[in-house]
């Protein structure tokens, strides 16, 4: 074979690798967005009650702290590649088992099973990009994962938007036929047709992706760790040249011998400075991630811009607009992470999420600093009853006015602060929005039903959910009702720039990066099960700052929440900056030899 011909026949296989990677950040993608379009759907025609709702919502993210947790020792035992394929096949078999479902044990048990399969591909395919690709191409790989990851969000959405207006077609041909009870029959047909579609959709990737692993290789450190040193050469030389593979190969040889034996002959013990640092660093990356505040602004962008002070048309179109930016600019991440490295792209992503962050922070600070607290007008109107107590009220001009006693001048919004025991409700209203419903608070609209996830929490001693339990005969405490002026347009754009140019910080740095950190940090003898953790540990972030998210800006204001956010990615810029070292272009081996140097 011809050095052109050699050459040629890497370059096909590493695109085969990304492409099959690239389809499983796209499941990964699908995982966490298709939901939100068969939802409304399934609760139409399914029959199942709000905390059945609550379960097959919930059971994907149960399903994926379960599966991350043993991810890396189930790829130690049987290798990334087969972990990679039972990931893909697990997600094959939920598809039809959740479309076929005529029950709620049968959906919980797809859902559950798509939920395993993203918390397997979250460890497992980072860790097999790194352990097989080149030094220089391991940050496009991880880009192009992460990419595919924010397409699968978007196509999701879409998905959903394109089954919403088949069955908005359907709602609109039925309103003329004369016998209502075949309207609603095919209402209700297309609705049960329009969630199960919108799964369906999802099985087609989920196949190329379970067909394409078995194209690849298993890791070749993998390999060589399970005294396979030939077959690891053969799975290194297929994305490397002969003589790049066998020089990676005796690297692997010396670090293992450095690994099994110190100065006394003796293993290095886990707890050495060459385990613990990069450990700790990948782990501190991995919380700061999310302590962005990254998830919550994504859920809730329409309501930041719309107490921001833009309409709500507006600002849905914001919300549509950081979901494109966010895959326009993953896509300049993946082209530059190679270029200049990690440790520049966090920095600098981290560092313009800090001003970012801040300067919303601020701007919502001078908007919130006017309001006044008017609760000791609406106490009284607290109607006293078994359930502990409700509340309806209307704000309008006229119910503006009876708080606080004065003609609105201007359009104002009013925030009512209320709980159940541990269970905390927030609403907004507007006297400006002609469709506003009137806040109206009962016990089964703030106490949630138990979920998987509380549960689960809650039985290891970790739960940031409130428990039901405590919250059965609480008496409702209205704590707070804050009324003040609507923010004018050009305050509302102000932020809308400051979410825009978060994401596109958080899309170049931490988006991309914080994969790279999970995987290229960990050394070889605790790679797969520091990355379990350490995915862990990001999880259990995420799902901390969403529990407290509502309950933090009823009682303190945007304000807070965006400065403390901005806090925590001070923290992220000092690791960045002065702790994480550059991986650029080094082997894992060299990396690893990074930490295991004294001081």
């Amino acid at each position: 074979m011809s050095s052109t011909e050699a050459v040629s026949g890497l370059g096909r296989y590493r695109v085969l690798l990304l492409t099959i990677a690239g389809l499983g950040g796209l499941l990964y993608g699908i995982d966490v967005g298709i939901i939100a379009g068969a939802l409304p759907y399934l609760e139409a025609t399914s029959g199942l009650d709000a905390q059945q709702l609550s379960f097959i919502v919930a059971a994907v993210l149960l399903g994926s702290v379960l599966s991350s947790l043993f991810a890396g020792m189930l790829s130690d035992v049987f290798g990334r590649k087969w972990i990679m394929f039972l990931s893909g096949l697990l997600f094959v078999i939920s598809v039809p088992t959740i479309c076929l479902s005529q029950g709620y044990g049968v959906l919980l048990s797809g859902r559950l099973l798509q939920g395993i399969s993203g918390g397997l591909i979250g460890v497992v395919i980072p860790l097999y990009l790194a352990e097989c690709l080149p030094a220089s191409q391991r940050g496009k790989g991880t880009g192009i994962f992460q990419w595919m990851l924010t397409l699968g969000l978007v196509l999701a959405a879409l998905v959903g938007l394109f089954y919403a207006n088949k069955v908005d077609g359907v709602i609109a041909a039925a309103g003329a036929l004369a016998d209502k009870a075949e309207a609603a029959q095919e209402i209700n047909a297309a609705k049960d047709n329009a969630w199960r579609s919108i799964f369906w959709v999802s099985l087609m990737p989920g196949l190329l992706f379970c067909l394409g692993t078995l194209l690849l290789t298993e890791s070749p450190r993998w390999l060589f760790r399970r005294g396979k040193a030939e077959t690891a050469l053969a799975a290194l030389k297929r994305s490397r040249t002969p003589e790049q593979a066998q020089v990676e190969l005796q690297e692997m040889a010396a670090t293992s011998q450095s690994a099994q034996s110190g100065a006394a002959g003796q293993k290095d013990s886990l707890l050495s400075r060459k385990y613990v640092i990069p450990f700790v660093i990948a782990v501190i990356v991995l919380a700061c991630t999310q302590a962005t505040g990254v998830n919550s602004i994504l859920a809730y962008v329409v309501n930041i811009l719309n107490q921001a002070g833009l309409p709500g048309s507006v600002a849905n179109l914001g919300d549509v607009s950081i979901k494109i930016l966010n895959c326009i600019m993953t896509v300049v991440a993946v082209m530059l992470v190679d270029r200049k490295g990690r440790k520049f792209l966090l920095t600098l992503g981290s560092a313009g999420i800090v001003i970012c962050l801040a300067s919303a922070g601020i701007l919502f600070y001078q908007a919130e600093r006017g309001r006044t607290d008017y609760i000791d007008v609406v106490k009284p109107m607290v109607a006293q009853n078994q359930e502990g107590g409700s509340l309806s009220f209307t704000f309008d001009a006229a119910g503006c006015q009876l708080l606080t006693g004065q003609p609105a001048t201007r359009p104002m919004q009013a925030t009512f602060v209320y709980s159940y025991g541990p269970f905390t409700g927030v609403q907004t209203r507007r006297t400006d929005d002609p469709v506003a419903k009137p806040v109206e608070i009962t016990r089964s609209s703030v106490v949630q039903p138990d979920s998987v996830i509380g549960k689960f929490f809650r039985s290891v001693h970790l739960n940031p959910f409130a428990n039901p339990a405590d919250a059965a005969s609480a008496p409702l405490v209205v704590s707070k009702v804050l009324v003040g002026p609507v923010p004018d347009t050009t305050h509302g754009w102000l932020v809308a720039f400051c979410l825009l140019g978060f994401i596109a910080f958080f899309a170049v740095g931490p988006g991309v990066c914080v994969w790279l950190a999970l995987s290229e940090l960990m050394p070889t003898r605790i790679r797969s099960n520091g990355m379990s953790i350490a995915l862990l540990v990001n999880q259990f972030v995420s799902t901390s700052i969403a529990a407290v998210f509502l309950p933090t800006v009823g009682k303190y204001g945007y304000a807070a929440m965006f400065m403390f956010w901005a806090g925590c990615t001070v923290v992220y810029f000092i690791t960045a900056a002065f702790f994480l070292p550059e991986t650029k272009g080094k082997t894992l081996e060299e990396i690893e030899q990074y930490f295991s140097k004294k001081k």
